[in-house]
């Protein structure tokens, strides 16, 4: 069968991988309201196409933090790659590399930050971070990752505990013994008997986290630190004001707290409170090139894709993976020449009206 779109990748991967592997990278928290409405929030806006405008050439290029990736789509922080593709984060890394855009590699990786390096040693990548309770461990993995040529954190702040995810308490989810976190192979051995949650031991991160370890970070790194996990116009001005470089506005999927805002229902009060003074990104529910239209029209800069990678890996590795970002590339750029823009600039909030059902 001929893959047409994402949506025909997550059905092969629902069809193929595990049951708990499947009901792991699906879930969402409690009741899984949150992790839905990102999708059909997209649904509930609408585009305003104009015509006659000379779209026989467009450019779908953007730059992120400074750099030129080829379309205005990268690939967010998920976890245990290997379930889906025995490669893993590798193939991911060189799908990433052979279509020019960015890599948000996770902590929670199946390969370390070495091997992911050294698979697509010319990719553009940013580094996932959580702050753990012994912040050495935090401290070293920024250093690494700094020396490796990681050009960005990405400060994840919507887990000082983890979210209810029913189906992987019922599975009692683990990972397969021939799998790591392999970020920190070795480092919990002493606590390796004790109780885990996703491959690390339990109450590991800090909830103790707050504003003032943004300053810490930075005192730390000279790399930019981009807050993921910003859903309030309130905790953009924060961010602002506390010298990041960038924010992703995320709901981490759905599988944190139910109840909140669908990331691209959160994403126009950001804006219009940031102001341009830093870059603004969002995650969550982005299935379609047209739903990369709607959130740059709303004025993010580039968007992340979790899940649909998970399921381009579970096709065919870093084959599959690089036929998901193409599918998107190829839709975007379609939506772009049918609303009338020949270029990423061209698109602003003119573009979207909000339906009314």
């Amino acid at each position: 069968m001929a893959m047409v779109c994402l949506t025909d990748f997550e059905e092969y991967a629902k069809e193929h991988l595990s049951k708990a592997t499947w009901d792991y990278y699906a879930a969402g928290a409690d009741e899984c309201c949150t992790r839905d409405d990102n999708l059909l929030a997209y649904k509930r806006i609408r585009l305003r196409p104009r015509v006659l405008r000379d779209v026989s050439s467009s450019d779908t290029r953007t730059t992120v933090q400074g750099t030129e990736i080829s379309f205005p789509v990268g690939i967010a922080p998920t976890a245990f790659h290997c379930l889906a593709w025995h490669e893993g984060e590798v193939a991911t890394a060189r799908a990433a590399e052979a279509l020019n855009t960015c890599y948000i590699s996770s902590t929670y990786s199946t390969c370390s930050v070495e091997e992911i390096v050294a698979a697509a040693p010319s990719g553009y990548r940013w580094f996932q971070l959580y702050v753990y309770r012994d912040r050495k461990l935090s401290e070293q993995i920024v250093h690494r990752v700094e020396a490796l040529g990681y050009k960005a954190l990405v400060l994840t702040v919507d887990v000082p505990y983890t979210g209810k995810r029913r189906n992987d308490i019922r599975n009692q989810f683990k990972l397969p013994p021939h799998l790591k976190v392999k970020n920190f192979e070795g480092v919990f051995q002493q606590e390796a008997a004790g109780p885990e949650e996703y491959g690390i031991p339990a109450n590991t991160l800090d909830p103790s986290i707050s504003w003032k370890d943004v300053y810490w970070l930075q005192s730390i790194t000279r790399l930019p630190i981009i807050i993921k996990g910003i859903l309030t116009k309130e905790d953009a001005e924060l961010a602002v004001e506390h010298g990041v470089q960038g924010v992703i506005v995320s709901n981490h999927g759905g599988r944190q707290l139910d109840g909140g805002p669908a990331s691209i229902d959160a994403l126009s009060e950001i804006v219009d409170t940031v102001q341009g003074r830093i870059e603004i990104y969002v995650d969550g529910g982005i299935r379609t090139g047209s739903d990369v239209l709607k959130a740059l029209a709303l004025g993010a800069r580039c968007v992340f894709i979790g899940r649909p990678a998970v399921w381009g890996l579970a096709y065919k590795g870093e084959e599959g993976l690089r036929e998901v970002l193409q599918i998107l590339n190829d839709e975007f750029r379609l939506s772009m020449a049918l609303s009338g823009c020949r270029n990423v600039a061209e698109i602003n909030r003119n573009l979207i009206q909000f339906s009314r059902l």
